[in-house]
């Protein structure tokens, strides 16, 4: 867990801008560009708004450990994604609360 936090500082605005189109492709239908699972598919999943306290207060890993294994209606994508791709997500889902 250390590594994954540390490994976040640094990630580079590239390394977002790669995750940005990640999210929008994989994780947008639900959870919607912005973060606030304001969809058609977010809202019947009950997805949560990754802009909020719920989701922001979660740790790095905890993060990391739902994008890899998925959590009620969400798959797991650990077979999509390679680990450093599921770092540079929870970074962008961390912008998401800034912007």
């Amino acid at each position: 867990m250390r590594r994954l936090t540390l490994a976040l500082l640094f990630v580079p605005s590239i390394a977002l801008a790669d995750a940005a189109a990640t999210f929008n492709q994989n994780c947008a239908p639900c959870h919607a560009k912005d973060g606030s699972a304001n969809t058609p598919a977010g809202k019947s999943t009950k997805a949560k708004d990754l802009r909020s306290s719920e989701v922001q207060n979660k740790t790095d890993e905890e993060l990391a450990s739902q994008i890899r294994n998925g959590k009620g209606p969400m798959p797991g994508f650990k077979s999509r994604f390679k680990e450093n791709e599921i770092g540079e997500l929870v970074a962008y889902i961390r912008a998401l609360a800034k912007k």
